[in-house]
């Protein structure tokens, strides 16, 4: 019996053992669980901060990029008022000037009327003591002696009056010749500054004025080197995030530009990576320009054209005249040209090669001291271009005598591309709203029927009313139609104004 009691109360012992072995064991995974699920927090936790650092700082990145091109645009904003404001200050001072003129001349004509009353009131005694003695002497009456006095002085009068009229046209055409040439004087001073800015400097937009510094370099040793490399004035002033180039080749200047965008976009900005720049900025552009001639003539169907041709034809597209792009303005000549010659029955192949090559003497690389006509022409000739288009080369200004029947062909779609409303630095609106204030100008006189402004804008026609406007008031009319219009309006070139009178008599035979 105690041997059984014994037994028993070694397995219950043994069992309570394993029971304590268990719970340790059990307790042991739950801290590693518990220590594993915070050091996993704790991990996760790191992350998640970590992420959100990386958000706000994208975030406040992009924050700057934003306030920086809203800064940039705001600047830009800004000179164009400026730009605004200098030119309506001209406009003013021009006012001013005028209106002194104005007061002037008007002074000057008030003092021409007082000395002729005067004369008037002096001829008028003189008259009455001819009177006088005419009838005293003759014995006529007084009222005949008047009326012969009055005829002898009428033709006196007259001839008077003429001649004093040659006089003063002949001193008008003397100081309208004069005040001609002045006006151009005045007008090539006012625009040249202009064109020689637009012609002549690009500008490059930067990041920030850091950049500055680096494309200079240590004691300028980098601006120097691209300087050198490229044969562009880089001109790098207080002007916030932009530098100028300056060169009179437009050409020179897109290298330059190219360059130093691929300079500041690689960060290794020193005298030897700058003239590897250049060399492959030039060799690209050069491809560049022959693709582009290359595509051109395949657009307008031209072949056979000599590969220096075709490059120079490329070269147009970093050419401009007056504002206008000079290869958009030889394909819209070569296609004018097609059209007119197809129309009169000549040969359109060759009418739309010279309308391509008209300009060609306006990109060569040397510059020659010669017209671009004729210089256009012995490059034509150099290369083998038929006589027909040489000549129309050449002529297109009038430098040479016409030959063939495409010459005046290119001379007149010339004029049309570069004439035409838009081409050339005018807005078609305005160029309408022009040609609608001569018209309405023009109308606002008493005694006009209709008025039609022709020849893009230069010249004025009018129609009066023969009951209403004689002659002379013709004459008058259309002198103070271009007095109004020189004084009122602004306009390139001249204006002519004509008045036409005429008067009809119908009637019908019943």
């Amino acid at each position: 019996m105690s041997l059984v009691i014994g037994l028993l109360s070694g397995i219950v012992g043994g069992g309570a053992g394993v029971f304590v072995l268990q719970n340790v064991v059990l307790k042991s995974k739950r801290d590693k669980i518990i220590q594993d699920a915070e050091s996993e927090g704790e991990n996760l936790k790191k992350e998640k901060i970590l992420q959100a650092k990386e958000r706000f700082l994208k975030l406040k990145e992009e924050h700057e990029v934003t306030m920086k091109e809203k800064e940039r645009r705001l600047q830009s904003t800004e000179d164009r008022a400026r730009a605004k404001e200098k030119t309506l200050s001209q406009k003013v001072e021009e006012v001013e000037r005028k209106e002194k003129n104005l007061e002037d001349n008007q002074s000057e004509l008030e003092t021409k009327i007082q000395a002729f009353e005067i004369k008037h009131q002096e001829l008028e005694k003189i008259q009455e003591k001819r009177v006088a003695e005419l009838s005293r002497i003759s014995g006529m009456a007084s009222e005949d002696a008047k009326n012969l006095l009055m005829e002898a002085l009428k033709d006196e009068a007259r001839t008077s009056a003429m001649t004093y009229i040659k006089d003063i046209t002949e001193e008008a055409k003397l100081n309208a010749n004069l005040e001609a040439k002045k006006i151009v004087i005045q007008t090539i001073q006012r625009v040249a500054t202009e064109q020689a800015v637009e012609n002549a400097v690009s500008v490059f937009n930067i990041e920030s004025d850091e950049v500055k510094g680096r494309i200079i370099g240590r004691e300028g040793r980098n601006i120097r080197a691209l300087e050198a490399a490229t044969g562009v004035e880089i001109i790098v002033d207080d002007t916030p995030e932009a530098i100028i180039l300056s060169c009179f080749d437009p050409v020179r200047r897109e290298i330059a530009r190219l360059a130093l965008h691929q300079l500041v976009s690689d960060g290794r900005i020193h005298p030897a990576r700058i003239e590897e720049v250049v060399a492959k900025t030039k060799k690209q552009l050069e491809e560049e320009i022959a693709e582009t001639g290359r595509r051109t003539c395949m657009d307008l169907g031209i072949h056979g054209l000599h590969p220096e041709l075709t490059r120079m034809v490329g070269r147009m597209k970093y050419r401009s005249s007056y504002g206008q792009n000079l290869l958009q303005h030889s394909r819209e000549v070569a296609n004018l040209c097609a059209t007119m010659a197809a129309e009169l029955g000549l040969n359109v192949k060759l009418a739309k090669r010279a309308g391509l090559l008209h300009d060609i003497g306006k990109v060569p690389e040397d510059e020659p001291e010669l017209p671009h006509a004729i210089l256009g022409m012995k490059m034509a000739e150099k290369y083998g271009e038929k006589p027909e288009v040489c000549n129309a080369i050449g002529a297109h200004h009038d430098e040479i005598e016409m030959s063939t029947l495409i010459s005046p062909i290119v001379q007149v779609c010339d004029a049309v591309s570069g004439a035409r409303p838009g081409a050339r630095r005018e807005i078609v609106e305005a160029y309408i709203k022009r040609i609608k204030e001569l018209e309405s100008l023009a109308m606002s006189y008493d005694g006009v029927s209709t008025a039609y402004a022709i020849q893009a804008g230069r010249e004025l026609r009018v129609l009066v009313e023969s009951e209403k406007i004689s002659d002379l008031k013709a004459d008058e009319l259309s002198f103070a139609i271009s007095q109004r219009i020189q004084t009122e309006m602004t306009y390139p070139g001249q204006v002519k104004v004509t008045v036409i009178r005429e008067k009809r008599s119908v009637n019908y035979a019943k």
